[in-house]
């Protein structure tokens, strides 16, 4: 992965951000990134340093509680199945249990719709699948 050569405060942004996508995303956040490398790199650097860097990393909110938001707001969205998986990946690494990531997803039936809801579920069904596959998953389920 290429780091921007840019100024100190952008190659701060760059590593803080990094780490902060590491931390909750894991291996599914890198390869993401990874997968962008050969196509658009700087966009790949963008979702480093700004929803990472910049946002995850500001202390108003704890890890759990943004992940929470992400995965209701990609339910809702209803067309980012990709996406979501990663972030109910991200919700679980960061303390989410199985059953919170359920009931979020559940409750976007409200404001999202059914058919949204039912996406969302069956995003939330391959990745715990996927995790008990590859024996990550470390809840008390």
């Amino acid at each position: 992965m290429n780091t921007p050569h840019h100024n100190p405060a952008e190659l701060s942004r760059y590593h803080r951000g990094l780490e902060k996508l590491r931390e909750i995303d894991g291996q599914a956040g890198e390869r993401v990134i990874a997968s962008l490398s050969d196509i658009a790199p700087d966009f790949a650097r963008y979702l480093i340093e700004f929803p990472f860097g910049d946002i995850y990393s500001r202390p108003q909110l704890d890890l759990k509680s943004r992940e929470i938001g992400v995965v209701a707001a990609l339910t809702a969205l209803g067309n980012a199945a990709p996406q979501l998986k990663v972030h109910i990946h991200g919700a679980l690494n960061v303390g989410c249990t199985r059953d919170e990531v359920v009931e979020i997803i559940m409750q976007m039936a409200v404001y999202a719709g059914f058919p949204a809801a039912l996406n969302g579920l069956s995003a939330a069904k391959d990745v715990f699948e996927e995790r008990d596959r590859t024996n990550t998953d470390h809840e008390n389920q």
